[in-house]
């Protein structure tokens, strides 16, 4: 389960941590020895909103300091990895950010990951994975400096033009709504990213209903 702060606000951090909690319960109740069930907070935006969840319980924790300056941002994302280790949590830390905002984090202009700084920080921040904003094309680049260390991937939605069509049929407004090819997804998946982000495409799934 994937709560931004946003959504921690709006549903109450309280029923958040007990729902998690009653989802172990009944898989226990379905014969599930070990559920495999999580409570991951995207987009934190403070060590004090990082440091919150996982007093609640969060099992990992994402913190985005992506919009700040990158000596601020390894210093923050270091403070939120010494905490969250204590208590067995996993973090990650997002390097590059895209214009626009997500989940209350904004940036005005898109700062892509450079590949020459992603050791750097994944070594002073100590984090569990790195969220990256990249072409497709540096991937491999990045890999090839940090081999096998797991990969996030924001913002890659495949944006399927059917959902975009039935919601500008019906009033929507979408001109030129495009996203990452699927197969350029498979592709990545096979490589060290361990985890996809597509919140646009189940959106827009939900809007097109």
């Amino acid at each position: 389960m994937q709560v931004s702060k946003g959504a921690r606000n709006y549903a109450n951090a309280t029923i958040l941590r007990y729902m998690a909690e009653g989802a172990v319960a009944y898989a226990k109740e379905l014969g599930c020895a070990h559920p495999e069930i999580v409570l991951h907070l995207d987009h934190g935006d403070s060590f004090e909103l990082c440091k919150d969840c996982i007093d609640m319980g969060f099992s990992s924790v994402m913190y985005d300091g992506s919009s700040l300056p990158y000596e601020e941002n390894i210093k923050i994302s270091r403070q939120v990895v010494e905490y969250a280790h204590k208590y067995d949590v996993t973090v990650e830390c997002e390097l590059g950010v895209l214009a626009g905002v997500e989940d209350e984090v904004a940036s005005e202009v898109s700062h892509y990951t450079k590949p020459e700084e992603v050791i750097d920080f994944a070594t002073r921040t100590g984090c569990d994975s790195l969220a990256i904003s990249i072409g497709t094309d540096v991937l491999h680049e990045i890999e090839a400096k940090l081999p096998g260390f797991p990969i996030v991937l924001h913002g890659s939605s495949s944006v399927p033009q059917d959902e975009v069509d039935t919601i500008n049929k019906y009033g929507g407004n979408l001109p030129d709504a495009v996203g990452i090819p699927e197969e350029q997804l498979r592709e990545a998946s096979k490589s060290a990213v361990c985890k996809i982000n597509i919140d646009s495409d189940s959106r827009l799934a939900m809007t097109s209903t």
